[in-house]
């Protein structure tokens, strides 16, 4: 990658929760129209995290023709989606919901349509409310990257952050 992204030195250590999902789980998330996660979305991602050892998740996507950006490839903002997806489920491993607040990624080689596309996010620490996470995505073969990023994620109370704007018989 061509950015080099360096987090506070001071960030604080995270361990993980007592209660997450155990490492090749699947880890549940809101609701099921997400774009990213929901199982009802009808174009959506549809992406399923996996919890992995530590502070770590992993996923993977088919990059389908409707995800086409440039001719035969996909659409940055389908990548971009997808990693704020795979990066914003890691902090449940903590026990913290959080929102997005800065997501960098940096795009390294194509991703053809029709491949499958395997994500991989590390937990680097805490600064208050500031979560900070790093992945990367792979067509098979995690040496050979073809995107990056980096994210910081604040930490929410979910319930008050979406109170004006979801429908309160909707489970959070």
């Amino acid at each position: 990658m061509k950015h080099v992204f360096l987090p506070p030195a001071d960030l604080d250590p995270l361990t993980r929760h007592p209660k997450a999902a155990a490492p090749g789980c699947h880890i549940d998330l809101h609701h099921s129209t997400c774009f990213g996660c929901g199982v009802d979305a009808p174009r959506g991602l549809h992406l399923k995290v996996l919890a992995g050892e530590g502070l770590t998740v992993d996923a993977q996507m088919p990059v389908l023709d409707w995800m086409q950006g440039g001719p035969g490839v996909i659409h940055g903002g389908v990548l971009s989606a997808a990693f704020d997806e795979v990066m914003g489920t890691s902090p449940l491993l903590v026990g913290k919901p959080v929102v997005t607040a800065h997501l960098e990624i940096d795009y390294a080689k194509p991703i053809p349509l029709g491949s499958t596309l395997y994500f991989h996010a590390r937990i680097l620490g805490r600064q208050r409310r500031k979560i900070y996470i790093e992945a990367f995505a792979h067509l098979g073969d995690p040496q050979e990257r073809v995107a990056g990023a980096h994210s910081v994620f604040v930490i929410i109370d979910v319930e008050a952050h979406f109170a004006d704007y979801y429908d309160k018989r909707v489970v959070l």
